[in-house]
């Protein structure tokens, strides 16, 4: 079972609710295309950060470090870095954007763990079917 954050957003009195669903643990994506992955989730501001940090640290290992192991290995721990704090750069972007994290759901996948959460608010998931008709 994998553990998700659900991240809703209500507009006012507007019966269109949006639910975003977060894992919670390491992020592949995000370990093996930093910033394309940040940009694919239109976090811009992050997107750069994550471009000059990880450019900067590479030109730092071209002129610090000669010997190649160890620029590699600094930049994979810089890589899995990224790679872990993804999925909460995730959140907080989330959070900016006018979500409330909700709380914790469980699931074999995305679609289930979005089931599981509709299944023990009814009424969401009334609201959620009425605003996509």
């Amino acid at each position: 079972m994998r553990v998700f954050t659900v991240h809703l957003r209500r507009h006012g009195l507007d019966p269109d609710k949006d639910v975003r669903l977060v894992k919670e643990g390491f992020n592949w994506p995000a370990f093996l295309f930093s910033f394309l992955w940040a940009l694919w989730h239109r976090m811009w501001w992050t997107a750069l950060g994550l471009f000059v940090i990880i450019t900067g640290t590479g030109f730092a290992v071209e002129v610090l470090l000669p010997d190649p192991v160890a620029g590699t290995a600094v930049m994979l721990a810089l890589y899995a870095a990224v790679g872990f704090v993804a999925n909460d750069l995730r959140r907080r972007h989330l959070a900016a954007q006018g979500f409330a994290e909700t709380g914790p759901v469980c699931g074999q996948d995305r679609d289930d763990a979005l089931y599981r959460f509709l299944d023990a608010d009814p009424a969401l998931a009334r609201d959620l079917a009425a605003a996509r008709i």
